[in-house]
């Protein structure tokens, strides 16, 4: 239990238990699950924590509580790491009233197997609930990154309780920069869905929001600007920093020798390597996204792409992946076909600039080769 002001307390918890976010992302420093609680002459719960912390959440509420009963539990989505211990809250206070949208509810059903209809409070967007002092605006954000998702904004403290925006991966009790493993949670759980993201950005703009309380990851508190001015760029799909990642596959070594060549000659400009058998793909997808070049050079394999690679670009289009410039080195012994594969998976992309040349490496660098990497280096520089 932590108090954030006179009337917010936070009573989330850390699991340093998980490997595998969502079972698919890494989380060396674990992952913070938020929920707080609002006093007020009626008393409002946000959210709720992963099935493994139900017991440690509940201690906490009730330390919080004092002996009084909670009368909302407000629910601004339904994905199991915030709901999971929703039934151990109602049949703890079984009077509480729940508060959600319609989409809520269908999957609260889906997810449980009980009778709350006399319980549920079901919401529009911009419904408001006053508790006393404090009132309430619910705004719905449909498909950041969840349909139901909704968040909520407090009109007396100026605290906009964000749901899984302004998440990061990471415990709270680890001490580690916000933005780096903020943007790799964005990028995986959230990048796919910029333009929900733009149309909730739009509505907040005209809060005057002094606090985020996201569902992951540190509350916010300073430079709120700076914080929003990066979701706009990421869901713009813009990059937010200069460089060249280079991300490549090599088999027996000879890929890898054309790409050092080409870091050798960009050796002044801000270049990220990755070889993407034996990167955190999560990693590599996020730096992809905040930087402005990518080069990809890769081997063809039965035909088409080397299996990482291919991933990897399946990762950046199913996420919007645009707006960036992409130079490309394929390799072939007989029948080179990496690059036109490659051109290919990114034919629905917007404002994707390929760079000449693309260059086509006959099982091993040779001298015309490293003419074209310094023509490839200096349009990557330009």
């Amino acid at each position: 239990m932590k108090k954030i002001t006179n009337d917010l307390y936070y009573v989330g918890v850390n699991d340093h238990q998980i490997d595998l976010f969502e079972g698919i992302y890494k989380v060396p420093n674990g992952v913070s699950y938020n929920s707080y609680i609002l006093m007020d002459e009626k008393i409002a719960i946000f959210d709720s924590v992963d099935i493994n912390f139900g017991e440690e959440w509940l201690i906490k509420i009730k330390e919080v509580l004092n002996g009084k009963n909670p009368d909302y539990f407000i629910i601004q989505h339904m994905e199991p790491d915030h709901s999971a211990c929703i039934k151990m809250l109602i049949d703890t206070y079984p009077s509480i009233k729940i508060v959600g949208n319609i989409k809520t509810f269908t999957m609260l059903h889906q997810f449980f197997q009980m009778d709350t209809k006399n319980q549920e409070i079901v919401i529009s967007d911009m419904n408001t609930l006053s508790l006393g002092n404090h009132t309430l605006t619910f705004v719905l954000a449909p498909m950041v990154h969840w349909p139901e998702v909704m968040v909520t904004y407090d009109n007396t403290s100026n605290i906009l309780f964000s749901a899984d925006g302004f998440g990061k991966f990471g415990a709270l009790d680890i001490e580690e920069e916000w933005e780096d493993e903020a943007s790799r949670y964005y990028f995986g759980i959230v990048g796919k869905y910029g333009a929900p993201v733009q149309t909730l950005l739009k509505k907040a703009s005209s809060l005057n929001i002094q606090m985020i309380c996201p569902l992951h990851g540190p509350i916010l508190k300073e430079n709120i600007n700076h914080y929003l001015d990066l979701y706009q760029t990421w869901s713009n799909y813009l990059p937010s920093k200069e460089g060249i990642v280079i991300a490549y596959t090599s088999v027996y070594g000879n890929t890898k020798e054309v790409v050092m060549k080409l870091n050798s000659l960009l050796k002044n400009n801000n270049v990220i390597l990755y070889d993407l058998a034996r990167s955190d793909m999560s990693e590599v997808v996020k730096s992809a996204f905040e930087y402005n070049k990518l080069v990809l050079a890769t081997t063809t394999y039965n035909g088409t792409i080397f299996p990482f690679m291919r991933d990897f670009i399946n990762e950046l289009v199913e996420r919007n992946y645009q707006n960036r410039t992409i130079g490309i080195i394929e390799n072939g012994t007989w029948a080179p076909m990496a690059a036109k594969k490659i051109k290919e998976c990114f034919i629905s992309s917007k404002q994707i600039q390929f760079l000449e040349p693309i260059i086509t490496i006959r099982s091993r660098m040779n001298d015309n080769n490293i003419k074209e990497l310094e023509s490839l280096a200096q349009e990557l520089t330009k």
